[in-house]
């Protein structure tokens, strides 16, 4: 574990070498992950818990970290654009030394962080895997908007703390305490619908995209239009899943990713020079 000055913040981040998790090193330079986590209630944990030592065993240098106002990072009061996340993490890298082109894995507000620094930064990017996500066009930002609005007026309310602890258990309900204070103590609510967004058309995201879905949560409706307006996209939807499917189906998306970031480094290391992947 180590904190990484990033700007004007330190952010908290957690780096698995390839091999480190109990695999084997793989000849040559492996490719890199970056797994972005969501907002509130999540942080790096979630995916120290289901890909991150899977991707390490399996050969990738993996990067797992908190973005800010979140799990160990700093949490300024103000300062939660779009923009700023995606600031963090090209400071990340840099802070990291790393140069090589990344895949970037991101949950739910992640993938929409993954999908904006792809299109901001596509020299840098190498593939994206957006699970539960939506790309950071209009339609996004009225969604993320009305949520944090929601959450923001529940969240403060003990007898909305006590509903979730006996529904779904003692840590989901802390996790929602903190999501609560996280909205109390900042401009989070207000910053994130309000960041810069990308067209549309989605004509900024030029690199391959991978999006997963459950097929009972309601995100899986954007399959149609990701794969009519992206030149390269794979969509994969689980039956019966909701909104928690890195924590429900662990196996599963690991199996994805693995996948999709094998194929496109083998592209990318046997693509003859200059050529673009």
């Amino acid at each position: 574990m180590a904190k990484i000055p990033t700007g004007a913040l330190t952010t908290h981040v957690q780096q698995l070498p390839a091999g480190a998790a109990g695999g084997t090193v793989p000849e040559g330079e492996p490719p890199v992950v970056v797994l972005v986590h969501g907002l509130l209630t999540d942080s790096l944990a979630s995916y120290y818990f289901t890909l991150g030592p899977a991707l390490s065993a399996a050969g990738m240098d993996t990067v797992m970290y908190d973005l800010r106002g979140h799990g160990r990072s700093d949490r300024p009061a103000t300062g939660y654009r779009l923009e700023d996340f995606v600031e963090d993490l090209a400071l990340l890298l840099d802070g990291l030394g790393e140069r090589r082109p990344v895949h970037l894995v991101g949950n739910s507000f992640g993938g929409t962080v993954a999908a904006a620094f792809a299109a901001w930064h596509p020299e840098r990017t190498a593939t994206v895997t957006m699970i539960e996500s939506e790309p950071p066009v209009a339609a996004w930002a009225g969604h993320i908007a009305d949520g944090l609005a929601h959450a923001r007026r529940e969240l403060v309310h003990q007898e909305a703390i006590d509903w979730i602890r006996e529904h779904y258990g003692a840590h989901t309900a802390r996790l929602s305490r903190t999501a609560g204070r996280i909205l109390e103590t900042t401009t989070l609510a207000e910053d994130v619908p309000a960041g810069r967004l990308i067209e549309d058309d989605l004509s900024a995201l030029r690199c391959p995209l991978l999006a997963v879905f459950g097929g009972d949560s309601g995100l899986s409706a954007q399959v149609p239009e990701l794969e009519a307006k992206l030149a390269e996209c794979r969509t994969v939807v689980l039956p019966g899943q909701g909104h928690s499917v890195l924590v429900e189906q662990p196996g599963r998306t690991r199996n994805l990713v693995l996948e999709w970031v094998r194929e496109h480094h083998a592209r990318r290391t046997t693509a003859p020079a200059g050529a673009v992947v």
